[in-house]
């Protein structure tokens, strides 16, 4: 037991970025939290903390250990939950936000299914590719699509996407030759105008990590119209395989360098927390792992 409040109290100092604030997550002290890291570090033998008086940082060791516990926790979280009394029957209102594109394309035709598997859940559903606060805004859950910041929610991994660079074969046709991923700088592009990387596009290429600079002719902040404008063959976009998959699949679209592979984004359900959730929650993240284990897109 001492061993699992030590992993505990690791990875609530890790997720809240203090020893005092993750004593107050835990209602201890922050004497008793500094102790339980450090009997962790030496029944282990390794350093996982680097400590200064302004800020904390994870070893090499530490972030390797932080994400394996964080797993087990969670796990331990979902089998007690499961196994529980508590976890009462799934009813009541259901509030989910899931971003748009996605939403629309591969979660809108799963909801009747779920309804009808669960007669006393009522679902309500926002669409927008803005990252909402689930508590101040009073979501139940919520589907993400990226490399996940917030580290006191709990995610649940349901598929993964990677993104395509594409463009249709007429307009490939027509515009000059790309050879290198520098022709890019001087070819028609439609960006979306919330990528985290702005106008900066990233790939791992054959000699590694390399990016390149574009000017897109066209902006917009859904990836449904950019991939509308290459369809009619306006140039070259930067798409998730969830939304181009299918028409690289048909021929409408073409994969322009292959050899530069796009960000792979993780998709996941994420809610609150990992304390008493509510069976309405524990039966759409359950349902949610199984309709994606083999994604349309793959």
């Amino acid at each position: 037991m001492d061993h699992l409040r030590q992993i505990e109290t690791f990875v609530a100092v890790v997720q809240h970025g203090s020893f005092v604030k993750a004593a107050e997550r835990l209602e201890t002290s922050k004497a008793v939290v500094s102790r339980l890291v450090l009997e962790l570090e030496s029944r282990l033998g390794s350093r996982l903390l680097n400590r200064t008086t302004r800020r904390l940082s994870l070893t090499d060791v530490g972030a390797d250990y932080f994400e394996r516990c964080r797993q087990i926790l969670d796990d331990m979280a979902e089998a007690n939950a499961s196994a529980s009394a508590s976890a009462a029957a799934p009813m009541g209102r259901l509030k989910i936000n899931a971003p748009v594109t996605f939403g629309n394309l591969h979660l809108a035709p799963l909801w009747g299914e779920f309804l009808k598997a669960n007669p006393k859940v009522e679902l309500d559903i926002t669409l927008t590719d803005r990252v909402v606060d689930l508590v101040d805004e009073g979501f139940d859950l919520a589907v993400r699509i990226a490399r996940l910041q917030g580290a006191t929610l709990v995610s649940r991994r349901l598929a993964s996407s990677r993104m395509l660079m594409c463009a249709s074969p007429a307009y490939l046709q027509g515009a000059p030759t790309i050879a290198r991923l520098d022709d890019l700088a001087t070819h028609s592009v439609m960006a979306y105008s919330w990528w985290s990387g702005g106008d900066e596009w990233t790939f791992d290429g054959p000699d590694g990590a390399a990016s390149v600079t574009t000017h897109p002719r066209l902006r917009a902040n859904s990836g449904d119209t950019c991939r509308a404008a290459a369809l009619s063959d306006q140039g070259i976009i930067l798409q998730p395989a969830f939304l181009v998959g299918q028409d690289v699949k048909d021929g409408r679209l073409l994969e322009v360098l292959p050899q530069y592979h796009g960000s792979t984004m993780e998709i996941c359900a994420v809610y609150p927390s990992r304390r008493h959730v509510p069976g309405k929650v524990r039966a759409m993240v359950d349902f949610l792992v199984a309709a994606f284990r083999q994604p349309a897109w793959t």
